[in-house]
């Protein structure tokens, strides 16, 4: 075949929308949308969520997802266009031509079923190759992906593994039945950034060894040019720039990308110390219900009235773990904790209505934070009414308020959670811990979902409420970009202790221990060859040792 593999010419994609009270209406996702795709090469698409990133992915298998149709364009894939394909047509396309890597693993596997008879059942409902065959490349993907025991791996269940071994099991998956195009939809961004860097390295090595052609999905500017030939920058459905990696990152064209290229060199100087702790935590060890394992140390750490300390680390590290303890549903087995100049209980059910109204979370996961079946104004209204009797016309005032702060604006208020981005679902949640007056927030992972630009937002409103009001915020996250750009202090955990605390500028600075130092380096450079030069310092340094 001459010419690109996926050819995809002036894309248009609609959904219904169903508004209360009013008739169903069109909406244009993307529109105008073209692109053309050579085998072996990689493409970026990169924008803000909504800008139409995965519903362009998933038009690559003539797919679309909760009602969205493909209404325009071509899609020529193997010189053929998709979009006219047969149902039997695309059953034989899907999971043999094009593949899908997902963004969670995790919520992508049959957690009933073993590894292998995940990886190899495409490559065996197409009849593309026999079991042994499919289990053979199998194991050889796993080699290739740089996972532990690639011989035995398979035979574990989806929840004996990490995730970012699960991950890289969901790209063995994808590759197994030897596709020409692997659609790749954010699949680092729910780990953390040591993690991330092997999974990067990983994908980056099976593509480059297998010859496939990859459309890679992210938010993450940094993150796709360490693996992108060209990037796509998307915006409410439309081409805002494309080009090489190497434009797009050292000569963009477009006020837009010039803001996403600039955006992760935010710094936050931090305050000066004030010696007035709101929240003090003080040598807290615990354990969830039938382990035997502490999960959290003799921690120790505290935070001013109006300042932000930073918790990082890995997954696993107790960070999500220590907000458990905080918010008291988490009893600790020792240690005592204060806040706004009292003890706090232990448990959530010994603590009064101003400890929970004063102290606030926001969740990482907005989809389960959310009843999908109230309205964004109902989500937001149930505090007002429950801490301040907030009721009718006053109650929506406010409401109304509190979308404008998060920049959404009162036409959100009759919306359903369904009917918003991953971005948007976050923001009403951040609105929801607003509307109580707290003192303290606890942020875990809050822009984890966002792009940089959103996530930028979503910060600088925290810091101007933050200078206006005297919160306190707790930042749980693994972005040391987010770290630089919010936190007055940071506490570094590791295995449930705490390794590394102290002010902002001191954490950051050398000498580091070697966690600390580990992490730091892991995080990924808005430059061509980090990634590389990366690997290469630690192969060296390993080498040394």
């Amino acid at each position: 075949m001459t010419g690109p593999l996926l050819s995809v010419q002036n894309l248009r994609i609609e959904a219904t929308s169903y508004p209360p009270g009013e008739p169903p209406r069109n909406v244009v996702l993307v529109e105008g949308v073209s692109f053309d795709l050579q085998k072996g090469r990689v493409l970026g698409l990169i924008g803000e969520s909504g800008a139409g990133k995965s519903t362009i992915g998933l038009s690559a298998m003539a797919y679309g997802r909760g009602g969205v149709r493909l209404t325009g364009g071509r899609i020529m894939l193997n010189g053929r266009d998709i979009r006219t394909a047969s149902a039997a047509g695309l059953r034989t396309l899907r999971g043999h031509e094009v593949t899908y890597v997902a963004q969670s693993a995790a919520a992508a596997f049959n957690p009933a079923k073993k590894l292998m008879e995940q990886v190899v059942e495409a490559s065996l409902s197409h009849r593309l190759m026999t079991r042994v065959e499919a289990e053979t490349r199998a194991v050889d993907l796993f080699r290739q992906l740089g996972l532990p025991n690639p011989e035995t791996i398979g035979s574990r269940y989806p929840h004996q593994v990490s995730g970012g071994q699960l991950q890289r099991v969901m790209t063995a998956m994808a590759l197994c039945p030897k596709p020409d195009l692997v659609v790749f939809d954010e699949p680092t961004t729910a780990l953390d950034v040591t993690t991330q860097i092997d999974v990067l390295a990983a994908i980056k090595r099976a593509i480059r060894e297998t010859g496939v052609a990859a459309l890679y999905i992210t938010h993450d500017l940094a993150v796709v040019a360490q693996v992108a030939d060209d990037i796509m920058v998307l915006r409410h459905g439309k081409t805002v720039e494309y080009g090489t990696t190497d434009q797009i990152i050292n000569a963009p064209v477009q006020d837009y990308t010039r803001a996403l290229v600039s955006v992760r060199s935010k710094d936050h100087p931090e305050k000066p110390a004030t010696g007035t702790p709101v929240l003090t935590v003080d040598g807290v060890t615990a354990r969830y219900p039938g382990l035997a394992l502490d999960v959290l140390k003799n921690v120790t750490v505290s935070l001013e009235a109006g300042h932000t300390l930073a918790v990082v680390g890995e997954s696993g590290s107790g960070k999500s773990t220590l907000a458990r303890a905080i918010t008291g549903l988490l009893p600790p087995l020792k240690g005592r904790m204060t806040f706004a100049g009292r003890q706090l209980s232990n448990g959530v059910a010994g603590r009064t209505k101003d400890d929970l109204r004063e102290l606030q979370m926001i969740y990482q996961m907005a989809d389960v934070a959310m009843n999908p079946r109230q309205t964004v104004a109902t989500i937001i209204g149930r505090p007002l009414e429950f801490y301040f009797g907030l009721k009718g016309a006053a109650r929506d005032k406010r409401v109304a308020e509190l979308l404008d702060a998060i920049e959404m604006g009162k036409g959100f208020a009759d919306r359903y959670p369904a009917e918003l981005s991953g971005g948007q679902k976050q923001r009403v949640c951040i609105a929801r811990a607003l509307a109580a007056k707290p003192k303290l927030i606890i942020c875990d992972e809050v822009t984890s979902a966002l792009d940089p630009l959103v996530a930028e937002g979503i910060l600088k409103l925290l810091l101007d409420l933050q200078a206006r009001e005297g919160v306190a915020y707790l930042f749980i996250t693994h972005d040391l970009a987010t770290v630089r750009a919010i936190a007055d202090s940071i506490a570094v955990m590791y295995r449930g202790q705490v390794v590394r605390y102290g002010p902002k500028t001191d954490v950051l600075e050398p000498p580091f221990d070697d966690y600390t130092d580990l992490l730091l380096s892991s995080v990924p450079e808005m430059r061509l060859g980090w990634l590389e030069e990366t690997l290469a310092h630690r192969k060296m340094e390993s080498a040394g040792n």
